[in-house]
């Protein structure tokens, strides 16, 4: 199983910089194997993104916004999905990863 972080390099939105950063660092701080897909660099990748993100998951208006997660193919969610569960300790849960043992989700 791979996480991957669909991300766009070279956007210009600072908070969706900083969305993408605290994802990512949370990543490596805690050793979770992952892969970046950056979308601003394929169009098939950003196509791809889009269609395997559930209707009701999709914003009102517009495009989802970047970072967005998966594992494998299945979705994972948001950056809001992705803050909700870092906040309630749940992550490797939200990832669909068996918690490490270091994480409050191993405790019974």
């Amino acid at each position: 199983m791979v996480i991957r972080v669909f991300i766009a390099s070279s956007s210009g939105s600072v908070a969706i910089k900083k969305r993408q950063q605290d994802v990512v660092r949370f990543l490596e701080a805690n050793r979770i194997d992952f892969e970046e897909v950056d979308i601003t660099m394929s169009e098939e990748k950003r196509l791809w993104m889009y269609k395997n993100i559930p209707e009701e998951r999709q914003p009102a208006q517009g495009n989802p916004l970047p970072p967005q997660i998966f594992n494998d193919d299945q979705y994972c969610g948001d950056y809001d999905c992705f803050f909700e569960a870092k906040e309630s300790n749940t992550v490797f849960s939200f990832l669909g990863l068996k918690p490490s043992s270091a994480s409050k989700e191993s405790e019974p």
